[in-house]
């Protein structure tokens, strides 16, 4: 029987921390995290003594890497694929996977632009660029650029911006190229527009125009038993409040009936 995440007490996590011996727990997470959870793993050492450190990158890169034998404890992707991915090549316990953290998509400007955007079927976005790019995560293969090119094929409006799209190699990537002002638009999560103070929010893409953002989270077959502690930790109202300060919404989880 599983334990979820949500409605352990702190004091509980300590009772189970205090079998172990302070470790490093591995963390593969995608880059729209950053911030989130660094902060959760500063606040989280400090309370168990445990150190996590995070490995940032687009999550097809980090499920390859764990499939390449990476020594990664918990895995974090930004989308449902990659933890699928992993899944079905058993390199996750399944028994630990939950929906952890939800996200909205944005189109982000220079922070100096003065334009405003109505995301809707149809908006002017090929316009809009000219003769420039659209910054985007690689839309083959990294969550942010599938979702992406979902919410424009949804709009009407991706057959006439694929030729333009800068794809980068995940979506922080993206979104310095619209800071450095070498990209005029870009499509982001809505955190990652909160966390560079050079670009702004220039529109905001509907719910319905592409499947839902959300990132689950698992220890990965190897990850060490003190990977579970951290994972639920992170369901616990502490951990959720970092995340809500930076702009994250919670994932629709199972509640503490609903165990596996």
């Amino acid at each position: 029987m599983r334990i979820g995440l949500v409605g352990l007490a702190f004091t509980g996590l300590l009772s189970l921390h205090g079998h172990v011996a302070a470790e490093t727990v591995i963390v593969f997470a995608a880059a729209s995290l950053k911030e989130a959870f660094d902060e959760n793993a500063k606040a989280y050492r400090a309370r168990t003594g445990d150190r996590v450190v995070v490995s940032y990158a687009a999550s097809s890169a980090l499920a390859r890497q764990i499939e390449a034998g990476a020594p990664a404890d918990i895995f974090v992707s930004a989308d449902l694929d990659w933890m699928d991915y992993l899944e079905q090549r058993r390199l996750i316990k399944a028994s630990t996977r939950e929906n952890l953290l939800r996200n909205r998509l944005v189109l982000v400007a220079p922070s100096g632009s003065k334009v405003s955007v109505n995301v809707a079927p149809g908006f002017p976005l090929a316009r809009l660029l000219g003769n420039d790019r659209l910054a985007m995560a690689d839309p083959d293969t990294v969550p942010a650029g599938k979702y992406g090119k979902a919410a424009l094929e949804s709009l009407g409006v991706w057959k006439d911006v694929r030729a333009r799209v800068a794809a980068a190699e995940n979506v922080r990537a993206a979104l310095v190229l619209v800071s450095r002002g070498e990209a005029p638009f870009g499509v982001v999560y809505r955190t990652d527009a909160a966390a560079d103070s050079r670009v702004k929010v220039v529109g905001t893409f509907p719910e319905n125009a592409h499947p839902p953002i959300i990132y689950p989270i698992a220890v990965t077959a190897s990850g060490k038993p003190a990977a579970e502690l951290f994972l639920r930790w992170l369901g616990m109202p502490a951990a959720g409040a970092i995340f809500q300060k930076h702009g994250f919404d919670p994932g629709p989880r199972r509640s503490m009936s609903e165990l596996r």
